[in-house]
């Protein structure tokens, strides 16, 4: 109901413009932005796309800390992170996708440079990405499974700062409290035929809690070559190696007591990531036909990964080689005196590998092997999209469709007998929106479409309600699919004449989603386990605001309501005396705040020419979370404040950044991450406490 009468609003608008067209006002001037590609996978205006769309721009990551995803994202509105301990290891919830993960990201697409860093189940850990050497990061929030497959909740893209306008070479330097030190050096040389980059970072982190310690090095680098004037040739290259302790998740008696406490066996049998792995990709691109109207780009990648992981009972090692191709053609012409673009593209990727399991005996290997499976997976999907314009300069229609074949495979290999061991998905995911500006920038926008999120390999392991226990995956574990429906407004206005309010941009999205077999975490001891709610409706707004008053002064505010709550949910739970069948009808979705509203102050000032600054202060309010789906436990909600301080100083060629921060200033206590559902109440992790730190970066340009 809400979705037809937002769709009834939209047209009733529409039509009112038409109606009456007014002049701009010539001491108006409206700001061009930057173009994004993450999108609609072509080069798009953000006012021109019918979805929620926010670009992270560079000078936004010049100053402050850079550990995690969290530091680079936690201001986008609609967006909600929790990190476990402080370190790489982060939930990323974009509209509800994502909650169910207890480690690595779940439903929502991360790519770096394009390229996908997600698995081919859609499983995502985020250790290859340099926070200190980004040019930016473009985020879509929402359904896009009709343009990236297994993505219902988004995507991210990180950017690599390959668009220097000089040669330079900077060291980069961080320290802080908990034994923070991440030093690291990058170099950017560019002329006329081509552009390098090349960036690394070394980290060593004690933790705030015990046993939460990280260090690990990361090469991260870019050559884009330019063939003529028509195309050009890409290389991307990383390599990570690191290893993150676990402290593991508390009671609410054992955060009351001790907050920064691990549990005595995440200690004794040393829970710990290790990961080795790196990745090398080629993409070529060019233009040919009329007026350079068609586009082709093509994308080939192949990587390693090794990883060790310890828990309570298992030391487990895995190896696997990936593969991956992308494919994209993109057409620009003229329809009936109208704009029309059409692109058709294809993916694949490949991943195989071993996972051995051995006993794990105070963290260290033992000699038997428990279990051992060949972890296979391959996912092909082609999509199409055309966007065509059905007003002149006012509106578009954006449609775009993909089918996918996902084939994940679990195959022993230890003779057990004949076992089925594969799970297959095809998904068909069409998707329609609409634009219509208002002006040349602040538009309307609604889309509709379906989502489909499938469960990862490390999902589909068997439990104590599996229907049949003969196959190696969970044979009654359903992929995730969604109707989505959202509607927006969106602006981005620069009035160059004007001393008050000379710059205003704004977003507003509803959106109405009904999921249906939602994937629904559950923990018992140190082993996470999945199953199907039958339905789940989530209702939210996203309100973003920023403004700049008077010269030098910015303001930010970010709101998200959300209203998620289990409309069909029958779930089989482990008693003393036997399973028993519970209802969650109307209970709220855990680990999702209803509230959550972010404001930044920025104040830059500039002393001369080659001296100026930035001061912060940034603080967040989150309201209280359940933390199961019988929402009988609570994390309460809270309100933490950041402040920052910065300058950049120019002599010559020579560029100093110099900033200071503190993270939660007034030192409050909160829960930082939830582990939704776990058996024995072990829910919270705590927050970082409060956390002066300090950085140095020092470049020269040539």
């Amino acid at each position: 109901m809400h979705s037809r009468l937002l769709f009834l609003i939209f047209i009733f608008a529409c039509s009112v413009t038409f109606a009456q067209e007014r002049e701009e006002r010539d001491s108006m001037k409206y700001e061009t932005e930057e173009l994004v590609i993450t999108g609609t996978r072509t080069y798009e205006k953000i006012i021109d796309i019918p979805f929620s769309v926010t670009r992270v721009d560079k000078k936004e990551l010049d100053f402050g800390k850079k550990v995690s995803a969290k530091n680079v994202l936690a201001d986008v509105p609609g967006l909600f992170l929790q990190s476990r301990y402080g370190n790489k290891d982060i939930r990323v919830t974009i509209r509800g996708y994502g909650t169910r993960s207890n480690t690595g990201v779940r439903g929502v697409k991360i790519l770096q440079d394009g390229i996908p860093e997600s698995e081919p189940d859609g499983e995502t850990v985020i250790d290859a990405i340099d926070f200190t050497s980004l040019g930016g990061v473009e985020v879509v929030k929402g359904n896009l499974s009709s343009i990236y497959g297994n993505s219902p909740g988004g995507v991210v893209n990180f950017l690599s700062d390959i668009y220097f306008p000089k040669n330079f070479i900077t060291s980069n330097n961080q320290y802080g409290e908990f034994g923070f030190l991440q030093n690291g050096g990058k170099v950017g040389i560019q002329n006329s035929d081509f552009r390098f980059f090349m960036s690394y970072n070394y980290r060593n982190l004690k933790g705030y809690r015990n046993h939460s310690g990280e260090y690990g090095h990361l090469v991260n680098t870019v050559y884009e070559g330019y063939l003529g004037t028509k195309s050009t040739i890409s290389l991307y290259g990383n390599y990570v190696r690191g290893i993150n302790r676990i402290p593991g998740s508390l009671t609410k008696e054992q955060v009351d007591t001790d907050p920064m406490q691990a549990r005595d066996i995440a200690i004794s049998q040393d829970f710990r990531n290790e990961s080795k792995k790196g990745r090398l990709a080629v993409k070529f691109k060019t233009m040919f036909g009329k007026d350079n109207s068609s586009e082709l780009e093509v994308t080939g990648y192949g990587g390693v990964k090794d990883y060790i992981k310890t828990d309570d009972e298992s030391y487990m090692i895995s190896n696997r080689n990936s593969f991956g191709a992308l494919l994209r053609y993109t057409n620009k012409t003229r329809l009936g005196n109208m704009d029309n673009m059409f692109t058709v593209g294809m993916d694949y990727a490949f991943q195989s590998g071993p996972r051995t399991f051995f006993d794990n005996i105070n963290g260290k290997k033992g000699l038997t092997v428990n279990d051992q499976f060949e972890d296979i997976q391959s996912s092909l999907g082609f999509y199409v999209e055309d966007h065509y314009e059905i007003i002149k300069n006012k509106s578009n229609v954006f449609f775009s469709s993909r089918y996918d074949m996902v084939s994940l495979s679990k195959s022993s290999m230890q003779f057990h007998g004949f076992t089925d061991t594969s799970r297959t998905f095809n998904n068909f995911t069409p998707k329609l929106g609409i634009n219509y500006k208002l002006t040349p920038y602040i538009a309307l926008y609604t889309s509709y479409g379906i989502g489909v999120d499938i469960p990862a390999v490390s999902e589909l392991d068997n439990n104590y309600t599996t229907s049949n226990t003969k196959y190696t995956l969970n044979p009654d574990l359903k992929p995730q699919t969604s109707q989505n429906f959202e509607f927006g407004l969106k602006g981005n206005i620069l009035n160059k004449h004007s001393e008050f309010m000379r710059k205003v941009k704004f977003e507003l999205t509803f959106f109405d989603y009904v999921v249906r077999d939602e994937i629904v975490p559950f923990t018992i001891n140190q082993n996470t386990f999945f199953r199907n709610a039958t339905r789940t409706n989530r209702l939210g707004l996203e309100a973003g605001f920023m403004c700049e008053p008077v010269e030098g002064i910015e303001l930010v505010t970010n709101y998200t309501l959300t209203d998620f709550k289990y409309q069909d949910y029958h779930a089989v739970i482990q008693g003393p005396s036997g399973n028993i069948t519970e209802e969650y009808n109307g209970n709220y979705v855990p680990s999702i705040p209803r509230h959550i509203l972010n404001f930044i102050l920025n104040y830059e000032f500039e002393l001369s020419e080659n001296f100026n600054g930035l001061l912060q202060w940034d603080c967040d309010y989150l309201s209280k979370m359940y933390a199961n789906d019988r929402n009988t436990d609570v994390a309460p909600g809270y309100f933490y404040g950041n402040v920052m301080a910065g300058i950049n100083f120019n002599v010559g060629k020579l560029n100093t950044i110099l900033y200071f921060g503190t993270n939660n200033i007034f030192d409050k206590r909160y829960i930082g991450y939830i582990n939704v559902n776990d058996f024995f109440g072990r829910y919270y992790e705590t927050g970082e406490p409060r956390s002066v730190y300090s950085g140095l970066n020092v470049s020269y340009k040539f």
